[in-house]
């Protein structure tokens, strides 16, 4: 069996396998998308499409939506290329279960393909179509953290941010600049309600992304490029929903390949693009799900409750968000990644086979985390921690790479630990804490590509891998000394951290703790053992 529309037809072969199908007409709603579109989302990787497009399909099989979704990639577009196009953007979506059994769907929902290339006309006329559409409900995300990002450490808007003001809405390249575009179009043709809908795994998202899209909107109309009328649009007719998502999604698993060939699934190799997309036609992730997300759709929406989405108030959202982002999951995943690398793991479900890793995580979570967590009220705090602790980081199942999880942890740090500290700090106890000292000291350790062997380790992708690890130059292993007062400027920046940790008290307790990572060979377990 092959994984495109006309495989479809052979419901017996794919019954035969176990892999349930598209319980609705895929043609019929493709067909009725590309007459009226209802939802656009940006970002075509793993997390849309076994979540978001898991979701929508729930909706269709239920006949409750008559459309499916369009996505777009912003910013590696071989994934449409090579993913999406030849597949007739089916998904094979493999659910792993704790118990070692899987559960394997095709998902038909996403309907359609773009590429947010300014450069080509033809994917730009049908983007402008789209946004065009009165019928167009809502567009989401699912871009990553950095895809919000167009400003650097310093304040300043990123170049290819400053290039996209100056020339103008129709030469758009970075992603906000791109929305920008789009929404001014919208704006300029139908004028109809939007909603710009962030499911990243990031603290507001939905004030990160209107910043930056109305950051980028104010510099056009300051430029000439459009009217002031297209910021009141923005304030009255677009809302900026926030939200928060949960799934672990990790890179595409050989076992899983080889259990699809088994079953007589074709072409299912995975693929690295040049931009380092791990991708396969299949996706495989856990079975735990959590989308949370304002209901503030002033267009209409899909009745996404009726598959699972809790829709809430901002502020129930924001609860949930602090919960499983500073307290309950995230933390964990980080100090997990970066300890993982140094010590020479390569799977997530390993280390909690690890005492010294689950008594670090266990600290962070219960100890320091539970005791400020927010309780959203929807989702008991503590049974989502001791869901993460005892049923999803250990499933054996599940292929999740430390070294994935480590990518642009300088763009988490700050919300996954600095809230915590924050709390600890207004009551004035961030002197107390331990496992998150530990957590960012091991970061910081991680970043000198050494691991605790003194064998060399490639750091995983981070916009600000070079610019910190130059800020550590000069410090070597074996040589606690050299460490001096470099880490200072490091934990001083608050756009790291989200405050100044050495203002809180902790720079002398992470700088010894980095101190004794840096001891010699051994000196990571024996300080995480100490821990």
């Amino acid at each position: 069996m092959k994984l495109n529309a006309a495989s479809l037809n052979d419901k017996s072969a794919w019954a035969a396998a176990g892999i349930k199908l598209p319980q609705y007409d895929v043609n019929a709603v493709a067909k009725k998308t590309a007459e009226s579109p209802m939802w656009l989302h940006f970002g075509a990787g793993n997390i849309f499409r076994g979540f978001i497009g898991s979701i929508q399909q729930r909706l269709l099989n239920q006949g409750l939506c008559d459309r499916g979704i369009i996505a777009a990639d912003t910013f590696d577009y071989e994934i449409i290329d090579k993913i999406y196009k030849p597949f007739d953007n089916l998904t094979l979506n493999v659910s792993l279960n704790p118990d070692g059994s899987t559960d394997c769907e095709v998902l038909g929902s996403v309907v359609g393909a773009l590429k947010a290339d300014c450069t080509d006309p033809a994917e730009m006329a049908e983007f402008k179509r789209i946004f065009a559409s009165p019928s167009l409900r809502m567009i989401s995300f699912t871009i990553t953290e950095k895809g919000y990002a167009i400003k650097n450490t310093s304040g300043e808007l990123l170049p290819i941010v400053v290039a996209d003001i100056e020339n103008g809405p129709d030469s758009a390249r970075h992603a906000m600049s791109f929305v920008a575009a789009m929404l001014l179009h919208r704006f300029k043709t139908c004028g109809a309600p939007l909603a710009v809908v962030s499911m990243d795994n990031c603290s507001h998202n939905g004030e990160k992304l209107k910043s930056s899209v109305v950051t980028v909107a104010q510099a056009w109309v300051e430029k000439g490029f459009a009217p002031k009328e297209f910021l009141d649009y923005l304030e009255s007719s677009a809302s900026f929903p926030w939200s928060m998502i949960d799934k672990i999604t990790p890179r595409p698993a050989k076992s899983v390949e080889e259990k699809l060939a088994s079953l007589g699934v074709e072409d299912m190799s995975p693929i690295i693009t040049q931009k380092n997309t791990y991708i396969a036609p299949f996706v495989n992730a856990e079975r735990p799900e959590y989308l949370v997300i304002e209901d503030d759709f002033p267009n209409g929406r899909p009745p996404l409750e009726k598959a699972g989405v809790y829709m809430t108030d901002r502020d129930t959202v924001n609860k949930a968000e602090r919960m499983k982002v500073t307290t309950c999951l995230n933390p964990l995943h980080t100090a997990l990644a970066v300890y993982g690398c140094l010590l020479g793991y390569t799977l997530i479900c390993d280390e909690m086979k690890d005492p010294d890793l689950v008594k670090l995580v266990k600290k962070l979570g219960y100890e320091e985390g539970l005791p400020v967590v927010t309780d959203p009220g929807i989702i008991s705090p503590k049974a989502f921690i001791d869901e993460v602790v005892n049923e999803r980081l250990p499933n054996p199942f599940m292929p999740d790479a430390p070294q994935r999880i480590a990518t642009d942890t300088s763009q988490k740090v700050g919300i996954r630990f600095g809230e915590t500290i924050k709390s600890y700090a207004a009551m004035g106890r961030a002197g107390e804490l331990t496992a998150i000292p530990l957590a960012i000291a091991g970061w910081l350790r991680y970043l000198l590509a050494v691991d605790d062997n003194l064998e060399p380790i490639e750091v995983s992708s981070d916009p600000l891998k070079d610019e910190l690890q130059q800020m550590l130059r000069g410090i070597e292993i074996g040589r606690p000394e050299t460490v001096g007062d470099k880490l200072r400027p490091v934990l001083q920046n608050a756009r790291i951290f989200g405050s100044d940790l050495v203002a809180a008290g902790l720079y002398e307790k992470t700088r010894g703790y980095f101190a004794e990572l840096i001891e010699g060979k051994g000196a990571v377990r024996r300080t995480v053992g100490k821990g």
